[in-house]
């Protein structure tokens, strides 16, 4: 029996009353969280336990991080050029480097881009489509105890690497969502159906892909509408708008997670919004590569009518920064300053959509989001002896989302399991990792024939 203490000045439960305990403590014990409430009443009552945290750190539910693309891009983070043309940074950059990545490739890069994100206080993640080499992904989610699903890359456009027909590409979806046994609910690393998306899957394919999801009572993700051009492309093949068409053909639904879906017309907004189909928004990401997301953006709206809506970080090609809490931000305050309306979202809103909100939408939030009694055990914990602390709120969700961030990300624990220990992985050598990072990433850059290099002169 594995029994674990963790303290906080304040807990921020996200129950559905939303009650922040002061001076509080949460009881887990073999991976689930057995009970919440006064740090003097359970460190009484369960004394010589593991205790994590004091009487000055703060205590919330593990993060939720809906769209991410662990692999290859890691390897090549802040290397690729913040001023390129639209669409060169995946067709230039990613793309060559996936058609050299060897499996010890993804894997690296899938250990050091969930460590990212882990020692930033997120527990659990979609990847969106491994390209090359799915069992690496997974070894590196096992590896370092994230919570996660993974999933292969799915379209039968002409002429794409690790394309196919629609059987063989369904056939590698099923693979992944039975190998990674989706109806086990509590296992930790579980599989998905993921789609590339935009223009370059047929209707058949896709709408196969959404039912299997279905069927296996795991989630389905695909791109679309990041930027104006997948419209443009349905409106000359189908006649209407890309969402409209999905609909049409039985790929929305609520077992639907739509990566981007930012340049939505009326008619899209509300299919989304009649199918209860999901969407994960990736807004640092698009500020990155100028996409419009925000005269375009109708993801508060999607919120404010009820929708359902995740964030995700997207890949190291698109927003570099893997610190979730830091998207909140970007998200809440965009938010605000579009319709210059500071009291139309705010950063308890968005604290919603990285934690209980994010586990809904990947059909999980009966297990992780928020702290209560019955749930897996997937917290974090954050010092308070912080600059971006001081003074103390009385409301620490504000100097979470707006200040503090993942920075002062202290422990992280996922299924019960202390996986982050003083601001470091209990379970991998970072510094190892990072050294067969460099290596490796650099070793990639020369056979893909990318142009490593600094815009300015090194001297």
């Amino acid at each position: 029996m594995s029994e674990l203490l963790i303290l906080g000045a304040s807990v921020i439960t996200m129950d559905p009353q939303r009650r922040i305990i002061t001076d509080g403590a949460v009881y887990v014990r073999d991976g689930l969280i057995q009970a919440v409430g006064r740090a003097n009443d359970l460190r009484a009552s369960h004394p010589g336990i593991d205790v994590l945290g004091d009487s000055t750190t703060i205590v919330h539910p593990g993060l939720v991080n809906a769209h991410l693309h662990l692999t290859v891009d890691r390897l090549l983070r802040s290397a690729i050029p913040d001023d390129l043309p639209p669409g060169d940074s995946i067709f230039q950059w990613a793309v060559p480097a996936h058609a050299h990545v060897t499996p010890e490739d993804d894997e690296i890069s899938a250990l050091l881009a969930a460590l990212d994100a882990q020692r930033n206080g997120v527990t659990t993640v979609l990847d969106a489509g491994t390209v090359a080499h799915t069992a690496a992904v997974a070894v590196a989610l096992g590896t370092l105890g994230m919570r996660g699903f993974v999933g292969t890359w799915g379209w039968d456009a002409d002429g794409v690497p690790f394309g196919g027909s629609p059987a063989e590409v369904l056939e590698r979806q099923l693979e992944v969502v039975t190998r990674w046994s989706s109806h086990d609910r509590t296992a930790l690393v579980r599989g998905a159906v993921t789609m590339v998306g935009h223009d370059l899957v047929s209707d058949d394919l896709l709408a196969a892909g959404v039912a299997m999801a279905a069927d296996h009572g795991t989630v389905c993700t695909f791109h679309i509408s990041p930027h104006g051009r997948d419209a443009e492309s349905y409106l000359e093949r189908t006649g209407v708008r890309p969402l409209v068409h999905f609909e049409r053909i039985g790929a929305l639904g609520r077992q639907v997670v739509l990566g981007h879906a930012v340049h939505l017309d009326d008619a899209e907004l509300e299919a989304v919004l009649r199918t209860e189909t999901a969407v994960a928004s990736c807004p640092l990401a698009y500020l990155r590569l100028g996409q419009g997301f925000a005269p375009a953006n109708r993801h508060t709206e999607l919120w404010r009518r009820g929708g359902r809506l995740a964030l995700g970080t997207d890949s190291e090609n698109a927003g570099d920064s893997l610190d979730l809490l830091r998207v909140a931000a970007t998200f809440a305050g965009l938010a605000k300053d579009v319709p210059m309306d500071p009291t139309a979202f705010g950063a308890h809103d968005v604290l919603e959509l990285v934690t209980i909100g994010g586990a809904e939408v990947l059909g999980i939030a009966d297990l992780v989001g928020s702290i209560e009694v019955g749930k897996r055990a997937d917290l974090v914990v954050h010092r308070t002896d912080q600059p971006s602390w001081q003074p103390v709120s009385p409301d620490p969700v504000l100097p979470l989302v707006w200040s503090a961030q993942g920075t002062t990300t202290h422990h992280v624990v996922t299924d019960g399991r202390v996986v982050v220990r003083d601001g470091r992985s209990t379970l991998v050598d970072e510094i190892e990792l990072f050294q067969r990072a460099t290596t490796a990433g650099r070793a990639l850059a020369e056979r893909a024939g990318l142009p490593i290099g600094a815009k300015w002169p090194l001297v």
